[in-house]
């Protein structure tokens, strides 16, 4: 007979925790299984804010069997405090395993082995950082924000194989091919936010939703549309904007306290932000904010302008660019706005981590290198 070592169980566990992918919102994708004799005595994964952690699922799923004795294999370290649910590690206490594996432990360094310590104080073996890097993966928005109180953020562009990304009259419907279109929507669907910019919404009126329905996302219910941001430092949100008259929240980030416009946009479930000086939004005390409102991924879909002012200050995170076989031509728009470079060691470097094929397109998922 042969035993599934620690390395097969925590693949389950994260294969498990990946089903909450577009639903954790604020919390943590984590999944949890609960082995003994090589046999899978309950299994769970963390699904909603607010609802049992993947630990209680697991161990509700059991049904009552004795786990004394058992492996909990979990994605991520049980929390040790109460939130909007008692903290998991004294459910695990009461079962009485014999062994608790950890992928990884708590990102938060206030918590960050607290509850690994109490599980070793009575007696249960503790092993960590099996399978540490795909259950990391599981989680940028997560890991970031506790570790550095701000979002993990991800830039989504298209462009034509020569750089660009609109003809010169603004026109760019559509330079990527549907099934790239497609592909967004996934990545909007992980996103507790999708930012843009207000020259965007002005040109464009975009929704800024996920269009996917529930089946095509391997759901029970609809999802949770993710919050639209707008950065807008005049205030000039259209009151006839598309995305404010469908569902979901829409924040507004202005430096300019227009009191009657604020209370107009208000009207139609629309949160302002007043930040900045003057004229000009700061982008980290932008970031700050969502990480500050429990926004652990944002996507963002903007112009060349903010795309550039975002690199510059260092607070993008990852960069997914959508490759069409198209060539536009040297008058049409560009990808990213730095302003004038002057020495090619000003030039930003990227990291192409993964490159893919979807439809026509070529989809580069890339890591800037400050």
């Amino acid at each position: 007979m042969i035993f599934k070592n620690h390395q097969y169980w925590m693949a389950q566990a994260i294969r498990l925790a990946e089903k909450g992918i577009y639903t954790t919102r604020t919390n943590p994708r984590v999944g949890c299984v609960i082995v003994k004799d090589d046999e899978v005595l309950g299994q769970g994964f963390h699904a909603y804010p607010g609802q049992p952690h993947a630990e209680i699922n697991a161990i509700q799923d059991a049904q009552g069997t004795d786990l004394t004795g058992s492996t909990v294999y979990v994605t991520l370290e049980p929390c040790a405090h109460t939130g909007k649910t008692p903290p998991c590690v004294n459910a695990i206490l009461n079962v009485k395993p014999k062994k608790v594996v950890i992928a990884m432990q708590d990102p938060n360094p206030l918590v960050s082995g607290k509850s690994i310590e109490q599980l070793k104080q009575h007696g249960i073996e503790i092993i960590v950082g099996v399978l540490e890097q795909q259950a990391f993966a599981l989680n940028p928005g997560f890991i970031k924000r506790m570790s550095s109180q701000l979002p993990y953020v991800r830039l989504k562009m298209a462009m034509s194989l020569d750089g660009k990304t609109a003809l010169k009259n603004g026109l760019s419907e559509w330079i990527s091919g549907k099934q790239s279109r497609q592909d967004v929507q996934y990545l909007r669907a992980r996103s507790c936010a999708i930012i843009s910019g207000i020259n965007t919404v002005l040109a464009d009126d975009p929704s800024l939703n996920v269009r996917l329905t529930m089946q095509e996302l391997g759901l029970d219910q609809e999802i949770q549309q993710p919050i639209r941001v707008v950065l807008d430092s005049k205030l000039q949100m259209p009151l006839n904007a598309k995305m404010l008259h469908i569902p979901g929240e829409t924040w507004v980030f202005s430096c300019h306290k227009d009191v009657r416009k604020i209370a107009l946009l208000e009207a139609k479930n629309c949160r302002v932000f007043i930040q900045g000086r003057r004229d000009s939004l700061d982008l980290q005390q932008v970031m700050e904010a969502l990480a500050k409102e429990g926004i652990n991924e944002v996507h963002t879909e903007c112009g060349s302008r903010l795309a550039g002012s975002l690199l510059n200050k260092q607070l993008v995170d990852e960069v997914i660019i959508y490759i069409a076989p198209k060539l536009l031509g040297a008058q049409a728009m560009g990808l990213v706005d730095f302003g004038e470079l002057t020495q090619m060691d000003q030039a930003l470097n990227i990291n192409v981590k993964n490159v893919t094929q979807i439809g026509a397109d070529i989809k580069l998922q890339c890591q800037p290198l400050y």
